[in-house]
């Protein structure tokens, strides 16, 4: 089956949040929200869904459950019992319950940034506080973790660690070897981890995901791990997502947090969930080639076009990061909306203000190559 990545699907009168942010003279490529329809079987059994007619309180039929145990098992040879499964809005709902359900207000949670805002904030909305280590760039110019700064930053009073794997928005795709290193080292300090793996999906050259408590049962032990099919099939507004706990201790501590403040799940995103994770693979696989392409259109664009700018290797996401250092920006974001793109600025990420900018690429190759014909322009203009 072919699936048309290329067509431009007018957003802009929409209640998308991420066309109307901007008036009709920005190319908005912020938010990760990709400018694709949803795979046709998950259109399919939305349909199906609203065809009913009736909206009550639902919640996840045995054959969603038994979807998401065969998808671990096939995609990351990963055997989870259902019990582990906790539903959630999304994984922001996710990070804010992890950071109030565990420890107690005045404790620390270690994150390393540059990181999807939500791990700042989430400590910090729950009474904790926020540790942040900066990644540090190795070889190849792949981010990678701080050791020596971690183990400095871990204090009697850190009880969590705030992990992205793969990262955004640095785009990295972290080796088991680096995932045992945090497995390692969650167990020696007696943290909880945290593991957001929304973009586990998108992993864009030849590679296995690994989930961090796939690794042992001893990780497992002490590990909430965060997925949902929002941003690899692009459905994040039918508010889907679930948590793998497996340590019935943690999982209580979890779900209590959530009483009284988590609502009942969507139904048309418990339908949706269960059709992408049953028959959105050749869907994937199209948007796994396209998003390819764009990045490797992007990466030789910047490399040949955009002096002054360096795209960081981009494994997995369809996010780019692009270091602007060079251009000495006070403010980099607002350079670029000036110059009709509109980025996300580093600094929102913890990045050092006027240095970075993420680029989000899921969109028609023709919405790209505009978007960067406006970025050379900008710089051409300065």
């Amino acid at each position: 089956m072919n699936f048309d990545f290329d067509d431009v699907i007018d957003r802009a009168k929409s209640d998308s949040r991420k066309w109307r942010k901007y008036g009709a003279d920005i190319l908005p490529l912020w938010i990760a929200d990709m400018d694709f329809a949803a795979p046709p079987a998950v259109v399919a059994a939305l349909h199906r869904r609203v065809d009913q007619g009736v909206f009550g309180y639902g919640q996840p039929v045995p054959s969603l459950v038994t979807a998401v145990v065969d998808y671990c098992a096939r995609r990351y040879r990963w055997t989870i019992d259902p019990a582990w499964l906790v539903w959630l809005p999304g994984l922001v709902p996710g990070l804010n319950l992890a950071a109030d359900a565990f420890g107690e207000k005045g404790d620390a949670i270690l994150t390393c940034t540059p990181i999807y805002p939500p791990f700042l904030s989430a400590p910090r909305n729950n009474g904790r506080d926020c540790t942040a280590v900066p990644l540090v760039v190795g070889a190849g110019g792949r981010y990678g973790i701080d050791w020596p700064a971690m183990e400095r930053a871990v204090t009697p009073r850190t009880r969590q660690f705030f992990l992205c794997s793969p990262h955004n928005p640095v785009g990295r795709t972290f080796p088991r070897a680096e995932l045992e290193r945090v497995a390692d080292f969650c167990q020696r300090h007696n943290l909880i981890l945290v593991s957001d793996e929304i973009h586990c999906d998108l992993i864009l050259d030849d590679a296995l995901h690994t989930p961090v408590a796939a690794l042992s049962p001893a990780i497992a032990a002490r590990t909430v791990t965060l997925m949902a099919p929002s941003k690899t099939y692009n459905i994040p507004g039918l508010a889907c997502a679930f948590a793998l706990i497996s340590d019935p201790r943690l999982r209580s501590q979890f779900t209590r947090a959530m009483a009284g403040i988590v609502p009942e799940m969507n139904v048309l995103g418990l339908a949706a969930c269960e059709a992408a994770l049953v028959d959105g693979e050749p869907w994937r696989q199209a948007l796994l080639a396209y998003l390819r392409g764009n990045r490797n259109t992007l990466a030789e664009f910047v490399a040949r076009e955009l002096p002054g700018v360096t795209m960081t290797p981009c494994d997995a996401t369809y996010l780019a990061w692009l270091d602007v250092s060079a251009l000495q920006l006070e403010a980099a974001g607002r350079f670029f909306e000036q110059h009709g793109v509109g980025l996300a600025d580093g600094a929102q990420y913890g990045a050092p203000a006027g240095r970075f900018v993420r680029l989000n690429f899921g969109c028609p190759r023709s919405t790209l190559l505009e978007a960067l014909a406006r970025m050379k322009r900008a710089l051409a203009a300065r």
